[in-house]
């Protein structure tokens, strides 16, 4: 059943979407085994071309094999879907690339998720099987598994293959997620917002087929992967910056600890550890540490924006209090004040001569450190007062008074 016999936009369940740019070779036969799946199982929907400035005569092939067709002037992968998803009529849509890589016949697995109260279902081409020629080596052994385990590992998600191009979702989901990447990571995006707003989401496989297009595919391998690869680090604030930030600021803490309580230095096998090694420790924490105030920032500032849900990270910045925040500053600062100031004692009883640097290291450095670490975070908790200025904003109406009756003044 066709939308043509649905009778209004509002009756149509399934709209079985493909971005198309200069796909002349392969649309007409996705289009046709689109429509056949309709048909065949009775379904009320409707194809649609999300064009994207072909100029090889794609959209007249579309429409002349039953697909209705919108232009999306912006270029760009992301565009493309987000323009055909805001045109789609359906309730659900199923979407998939136009080169005849996807079975467009096999979409009823999607379907029945989606009717079960599915938000977003994936498709697992590694679960459903990968045609010999289909997928690159670099792509099948190391792009899409080292993608797909970041993003499990970042977000706790369970999919097993995170990128695949077919997949089905209901379309108030999708939209309720406000996906904005233009490019390829388009696919990044929408499963990360899903996963990230508890959108129930589902798996099935599917089969991944030779490309029908005799020119090279759009995807640029390194480029493209290196896109998605950024945008799951630039939405996992822990993971960029707090977790290694921890874990380079406790490595500094640990080894200036050690070189300062040993007088003399100590040594890892043939290495010797001694004020040099005090003075790289203290860069080391230092670094860490603003790394871990980074991810404090940005998550605030994510959650504050509507880029990602508020977290425990952020919950708990934000209820900090900015007098704490300045106390703790203000004790760091007078102990390398302190730090300073016995520095200076020790030198002033030598009559401000050569020093042993050995000795006089081991107190400067962990005081200047202080001192750093102190103006750190006092900027910080600065800061995130400003950012706490918009949340705590509030609207305050004001109406005009209306007296029930008009009272004569006394004369």
């Amino acid at each position: 059943m066709t939308d043509a016999m649905a009778g209004s936009a509002d009756a149509i369940e399934l709209t079985i979407l493909m971005p198309c740019l200069n796909e002349a070779e392969t649309l007409a036969t996705c289009v046709g085994k689109a429509r056949k799946f309709l048909d065949d199982h009775g379904v009320v929907g409707e194809v649609l071309v999300a064009d994207n400035g072909s100029t090889d005569g794609s959209p007249d092939l579309a429409v002349g094999a039953g697909a209705r067709v919108v232009t999306v002037s912006k270029g760009g992968y992301g565009n493309a879907l987000m323009g055909g998803i805001a045109s789609a009529r359906g309730r659900y849509v199923i979407m998939g690339d136009a080169d005849d890589s996807y079975d467009f016949l096999a979409l009823q697995p999607f379907l029945d998720e989606l009717r079960a109260g599915a938000d977003l279902v994936m498709g697992n081409r590694f679960a459903g099987g990968i045609e010999p020629g289909a997928m690159p080596s670099l792509h099948r052994y190391l792009g899409n598994p080292v993608l797909s385990f970041v993003g499990r590992l970042f977000f706790r998600s369970k999919l097993g293959d995170f990128h695949c191009g077919l997949r089905g979702f209901r379309r108030d989901s999708v939209l309720a997620l406000d996906l904005q990447a233009a490019g390829m990571e388009f696919a990044s995006e929408m499963v990360v917002k899903a996963t990230l707003a508890r959108q129930r989401i589902r798996e099935v496989p599917t089969t991944l087929s030779p490309d029908g297009r005799s020119r090279p595919p759009h995807l640029r391998s390194w480029r493209d992967g290196w896109r998605h690869l950024r945008f799951l680090l630039l939405y996992s604030p822990r993971w960029l910056f707090l977790y290694p930030g921890l874990l380079l600021a406790l490595a500094g803490l640990v080894l200036g600890t050690l070189v300062t309580i040993h007088r003399s230095g100590f040594t890892v096998g043939s290495l010797n550890l001694d004020v040099d090694s005090l003075v790289a420790s203290a860069g080391m924490f230092v670094v860490g540490y603003q790394a871990a105030i980074f991810a404090v920032l940005t998550a605030i500032y994510a959650s504050t924006e509507g880029f990602l849900p508020a977290g425990r990270l952020s919950r708990r910045a934000q209820g900090f209090r900015l007098e704490l925040g300045l106390l703790c500053s203000g004790v760091l600062f007078v102990i390398g004040l302190v730090g300073m100031g016995a520095s200076l004692l020790h030198w002033s009883g030598t009559g401000y001569h050569a020093l042993n640097f050995q000795e006089e290291l081991r107190l400067v450095v962990p005081s200047v450190t202080a001192f750093v670490v102190s103006i750190q975070t006092a900027a910080a908790c600065l800061f995130i007062s400003i950012l706490a200025i918009r949340r705590g904003a509030t609207r305050v109406e004001a109406h005009e008074y209306e007296p029930a009756a008009m009272v004569k003044p006394p004369r």
